[in-house]
């Protein structure tokens, strides 16, 4: 089975007594309208035992009967714009769905994040007659369809009840939001009114709880004075957890810069642990923060993959290059990120992913206390930037006794630029607070993380450009050009380390 996607823009209805579908052919772009076409669904729709799908607003369905019977996914659309995606695979058979149905993988592969390997069972039947009206302009193009629907429902919970009903969507197919306003005050002034329910499963099974209750959800906050630090730590690993769950299922696609954002929310929640140690009680901290360190590691390895692909096709813009040059520094590279990437999909597939997803859930919604919990977050957060801050010059100060260039002074740089990176994530809490006070510090911290950044990608590519020139087989032709790459990258880390010592001078 192949999975489809497709963006539903639509509006919901419910009914007074007596309405009818008015005369939508008073609409400027409607030409006509056809049908109405009557089909009979019947839906039955899965969740786990604690309705993670249904809290994150996400249905699954295996419907029969109609134009698209199949497997259903809809999910909240990615961005802030209307509309939710939709995704259909086909029914792979006419089973009983109550018998052990198994949901196919290309559906559930983007909810494992919410679902987490728990078992997907029948929550609700809904059986619908609907009557499907389309709206055509001049050329006989569908614009829109309205569906007249009459629900029977049956929730599966326990406690649950039959309902019925009866409902008006309106669903945009190539027309556009001026038409979609437009109808909607036609059917208002026919008896239509807001539905009082997201859905047809959110009718039958009433309100369930979301997972978006949990504290931080929604963003950075407006300044809090009487913020306590266990509050701001929770507030900030929060939003780390719910960018890192977002991501998830677009990885799993191989979405661009997925992998890159994935790992800068393990990151930065991470960094939140290792900045506050005394917030949060220690059990929780050390064994959650290896947790972290574990998948940023995964996901770093993708991610440097990714990066070395791109660094190698710039070097190659306006090189004649040779073939096996081309193979070694992109296909084998191509390659090479595929292969990181299936060990990524194959942990967000594992136990121990699931469980460190409910571990961040569980300490977001149930803290442990440490011995700094209940200082203020400004003194907390003040302490911390201190504290990051001369871990920094700490490390600067120890590279002043290495030899430069060596593999310790070179490993050295990496250690300051992890550092650096901490320290700037470390101020970016202060956005919560409302507070520029740290703002100089981290514009310093960010200046120094990027032109270490540059110098050890730069580093990188040549030790592995020195790993190819010296392999067996190698034409002095092929090392010539090798050579003269190797150039271009000790130039480019020569100009990273220039940036750096002026980073560096005023942080």
């Amino acid at each position: 089975m192949t999975a489809h996607e497709a963006l539903e823009i639509e509006l919901k209805y419910d009914l007074d007594a007596g309405a009818s579908v008015p005369d939508l052919t008073v609409l400027e772009a409607v030409h006509s309208v056809s049908g109405p076409i009557v089909e009979h669904l019947d839906a039955t729709y899965y969740d786990t035992d604690a309705l993670d799908l249904a809290g994150n607003k996400i249905t699954l369905r295996r419907r029969e009967g109609g134009h698209d019977e199949g497997w259903h996914l809809k999910r909240p659309a990615t961005s802030a714009g209307p509309g939710r995606r939709e995704m259909q695979v086909g029914l792979e058979t006419a089973a009983d769905p109550f018998s052990e149905v198994l949901v196919p993988t290309e559906l559930t592969d983007h909810v494992q994040v919410h679902v987490r390997g728990r078992r997907l069972s029948p929550i609700a039947t809904v059986s619908t007659v609907r009557r499907i009206t389309e709206l055509l302009d001049s050329a006989g193009q569908v614009l829109a369809v309205l569906c007249e629907d009459s629900v029977a429902t049956q929730s599966l919970l326990p406690g649950g009840h039959a309902q019925t009903w009866n409902e008006w969507e309106l669903e945009l197919v190539t027309g556009d939001e001026k038409l979609l306003k437009a109808a909607d005050k036609i059917l208002r002034s026919s008896g239509a009114r807001t539905a009082s329910s997201a859905s047809k499963l959110a009718r039958a099974i009433g309100p369930t709880p979301t997972g978006n209750d949990s504290p931080g959800h929604g963003g950075k906050k407006k300044a809090a004075k009487k913020l306590s630090a266990l509050e701001l730590v929770i507030a900030e690993l929060a939003e780390h957890r719910d960018h890192l769950i977002a991501q998830d299922p677009l990885v799993r696609v191989d979405a661009p810069d997925s992998v890159h954002q994935m790992r800068v929310a393990t990151r930065r929640a991470r960094s939140v642990l290792r900045s506050f140690p005394d917030v949060l009680h220690g059990d929780v901290i050390g064994h959650l923060e290896g947790e972290l360190k574990h998948l940023a590691s995964i996901l770093g390895d993708a991610r440097d993959a990714e990066v070395q692909l791109e660094r190698n096709r710039n070097l190659l813009e306006g090189e004649t290059a040779p073939a096996t040059i081309i193979a070694a520094l992109i296909d084998d590279q191509i390659k090479t990120c595929a292969s990181t990437v299936e060990v990524v999909l194959d942990y967000l597939r594992s136990t121990r992913y699931y469980e460190l997803l409910n571990e961040l859930d569980s300490t977001v919604a149930e803290p442990q206390p440490g011995p700094d919990a209940d200082l203020t977050a400004a003194k907390a957060l003040d302490e911390a930037v201190a504290r990051s801050a001369k871990r920094v010059r700490k490390a600067q100060r120890k590279l002043e006794e290495l030899t430069v260039e060596s593999e310790e002074w070179i490993e050295q740089l990496h250690t300051i630029r992890k550092r650096a990176k901490q320290l700037r994530y470390t101020t970016d809490s202060a956005d919560r607070l409302g507070t520029t006070r740290h703002k100089k510090i981290a514009k310093q911290a960010k200046q120094e993380q990027a032109a270490l950044g540059d110098f050890h990608d730069a580093e990188v590519s040549r030790e592995h450009l020195a790993q190819l020139a010296g392999g067996s087989g190698v034409s002095v032709a092929d090392a010539f050009v090798y050579g003269r790459l190797d150039a271009r990258e000790q130039a480019a880390a020569a100009t990273a380390m220039r940036e750096y010592l002026r980073a560096k001078s005023r942080l």
